[in-house]
């Protein structure tokens, strides 16, 4: 069995120190063979925002947790107009990591990231052709027998987030992305952004999707909820190539606690 721990948007500059400290003590107790952090590490890009992202990142790795990172939107400048366009990232290679694309594999998953902040956008996210070549290549070499795992900040796919359903806008180059994961044979697609958890089989939302099962993390760490849920994580359990168990992580008020937990297979049918 592989676990996996999806955190994101932990935000520091807009975070709560007891919750950091919380999510550090249930990877060490619980010791997953990855943590994904798919993006948002700093509130707004502050170099003392991101010594802090890196003092935590520092943390987990010291404590022999293997972390795969990607950039979120907020991790690039936004108040500092020279660096947003002239060097948009510098301050997330310097104190995060060098690659944008990270890969992780082992005998059961393979999971690849993809870096979807750009300097053009606020708040939105796109991904290029070049990436979604970089997804075929990537997952193209990798066995049957293994589930592969595409991380973005931003969804490929438009998400229920309001409390009245409405959905939100998907990655830029949403249609080229969402038939490129499919053709790659891509099983689970992870993003944040939107501060709220979800799971659900993007077939339901989109029309040919392939058999992707998306899943959304909450904030981690952030003071900034939405729609009054708490700070969360999730937990993901990989048994075979096409089963999996998830576990959304809450925060209680005291510490991380197990919380509602679903089992899905994926059979001929999706």
């Amino acid at each position: 069995m592989t676990c996996i721990a999806h955190l994101s948007d932990i935000h520091f500059g807009a975070h709560d120190d007891k919750i950091v400290a919380a999510t550090e003590a249930w990877l060490q107790k619980h010791r997953p063979d990855l943590v994904i952090i798919s993006g948002d590490f700093t509130q707004r890009a502050r170099v003392t925002e991101f010594r802090a992202a890196s003092a935590y990142l520092n943390r987990l790795k010291a404590a022999g947790l293997k972390v795969l990172a990607i950039p979120g939107n907020h991790d690039i400048p936004l108040y500092d107009v020279v660096s947003r366009f002239v060097a948009p990232l510098d301050r997330y290679k310097k104190y995060i990591d060098n690659d944008l694309c990270p890969w992780f594999e082992n005998d059961r998953v393979a999971v690849l990231g993809i870096n979807t902040a750009r300097s053009l956008t606020i708040r939105d996210g796109r991904i290029n052709h070049d990436q979604i070549a970089m997804i075929h290549e990537r997952f193209g070499a990798v066995s049957a027998n293994k589930m592969r795992i595409l991380v973005t900040h931003h969804p490929l796919f438009s998400m229920p987030i309001g409390k009245g359903g409405e959905l939100s806008e998907a990655v830029g180059r949403h249609e080229d992305a969402v038939k490129g994961a499919s053709e790659a044979g891509v099983h689970v697609a992870l993003a944040g952004h939107f501060h709220q958890t979800y799971a659900e089989a993007p077939g339901k939302m989109v029309e040919k999707t392939g058999p992707i099962l998306v899943v959304q993390a909450g904030t981690a760490t952030s003071v900034r909820l939405r729609n009054d849920e708490p700070q969360s994580f999730n937990c993901l359990q990989i048994d075979r190539p096409n089963e999996l168990t998830l576990k959304v992580v809450p925060w209680d008020g005291a510490s991380f606690v197990d919380g509602n937990e679903r089992r899905y297979r994926l059979g001929s049918d999706g």
